[in-house]
């Protein structure tokens, strides 16, 4: 089954092409057939593209919308030059897969698309205002292009977390806040977590009951996951994306009274102040140079700048919080485990974070560190009283599976 997976951000259309039914999955040998990135959507949108096995494809066109982009995708699959032999017409494509960032306590499984569904995603829109209405511009332009029979299928980033337990995902806030409101913590990051968790398990050879690991999406968006019997019973990120690690130009943890105290001094009303947090922040306010880790390494390198190594350790210290923090929650755990583009990929950020662990009896090997780079491996030495691992996340092969056996269950359910 040809799946299409879709993650719409407000301007921009991350995809994927990926074959897979039950023999695939069981096999692990689902088909990447294309991907790529559009952005600046609503203007001259900036297109990369690469097909099974070729080179990437750059160039830029205007693109008004979400259909716009989405119906330009659909031609450029299906084109006679597209070298992706089983993509001939629009009905090839089978399926389509939607990441939708937030899906409440109501919206816990992946879901086989209605009205129904559509309409809960809605309402969770006040949860997520930034992210939820451009997963649902996807998931109504993927229907106007493709046809209503074309089936849609929703997966959540708050999904994994739903196992918290009241005690994990309430803030200390009055109860009725929670009650009324639904304001409590909800994680994000889930399908990141949940392909780590499963891919661990693999390299492992552990049953699901025995996977007590802390989990660390470490990218320009950053969260730490406490993984125990293979669910999700804590995370750092809460209501929002906002909270937990520092991340690229996000704030992260900090004292909610610093709002009125800014608000005052600057006078700043409070949506220009979630701004900053939002989008100044992190690394980038930290270091007034950078969001990006790598250019902040560099800089620290090259021309020992100071506010550079500042935001690396500060960075580097709120992991070393949380990973304290979650491995007292779990009473120990087997692994630690990195993933997203900086835990995948910098040797030295992982280096940083495990060097302040020695204590609990955390060692990294140094050779075998620096070779772990955008590839599954242990870190560890043998003597490493917990182990460490890189695992490279795939969330769009697991919005690929979840999509196929959300189909195969309607399909079984109707015989």
């Amino acid at each position: 089954m040809n799946i299409l997976i879709l993650n719409c951000g407000s301007s921009s259309l991350k995809f994927q092409l990926i074959d897979t039914d039950l023999a695939r999955i069981d096999a692990d040998t689902d088909l990447l057939l294309a991907r790529g990135v559009i952005e600046r959507i609503g203007s001259q949108s900036l297109i990369s593209l690469i097909r099974q096995g070729g080179a990437v494809t750059k160039l830029a066109l205007p693109l008004r919308d979400h259909r716009g982009a989405i119906e330009w995708l659909c031609q450029w699959l299906i084109a006679p030059d597209s070298d992706i032999p089983t993509i001939n017409s629009r009905a090839d494509i089978h399926a389509v897969g939607h990441r939708v960032v937030h899906g409440g306590e109501k919206l816990t499984q992946s879901l086989l698309l209605d009205t129904a569904g559509i309409k809960a995603i809605e309402d969770c829109i006040e949860l997520a205002p930034l992210h939820n209405p451009a997963n649902l511009d996807g998931i109504r332009a993927a229907t106007a292009i493709l046809g209503p029979s074309v089936p849609q299928v929703a997966v959540f980033d708050t999904a994994f977390h739903a196992t918290m337990p009241e005690k994990n995902f309430l803030y200390a806030l009055p109860y009725q806040y929670y009650r009324r409101y639904g304001v409590r913590r909800y994680g994000f990051h889930g399908t990141s977590h949940r392909f780590v968790a499963y891919r661990y398990r693999l390299l492992t050879g552990l049953a699901r009951q025995d996977v007590r690991i802390v989990t660390l999406h470490l990218g320009n968006g950053c969260s730490a996951c406490a993984i125990d019997g293979g669910v999700s019973v804590d995370t750092s990120m809460g209501m929002t994306p906002l909270e937990g690690l520092v991340m690229g130009t996000r704030s992260g943890d900090l004292d909610p009274a610093i709002l009125e105290y800014l608000s005052h001094k600057e006078g700043m009303p409070l949506e220009q102040l979630l701004g900053v947090l939002n989008k100044q922040s992190g690394l980038l306010g930290v270091s007034g140079l950078t969001n990006d880790m790598r250019e902040l390494l560099a800089e620290e390198r090259d021309h020992k700048d100071r506010r550079s190594t500042l935001a690396i350790e500060l960075f580097c210290g709120r992991v070393r919080r949380y990973i304290g923090a979650y491995l007292a929650e779990l009473n120990g755990a087997n692994s630690i485990v990195f993933t997203g583009g900086i835990g995948e990929n910098s040797a030295e950020i992982r280096a940083r974070i495990c060097d302040g662990l020695r204590w609990i009896g955390v060692e990294l090997d140094p050779a075998l560190n620096a070779q772990a780079i955008g590839r599954e491996a242990l870190i560890s030495t043998a003597s490493s009283r917990l182990a460490v691992y890189v695992i490279p996340t795939n969330e769009e092969l697991l919005i690929a599976r979840d999509t196929f056996r959300c189909i195969w269950a309607r399909d079984h359910e109707a015989v």
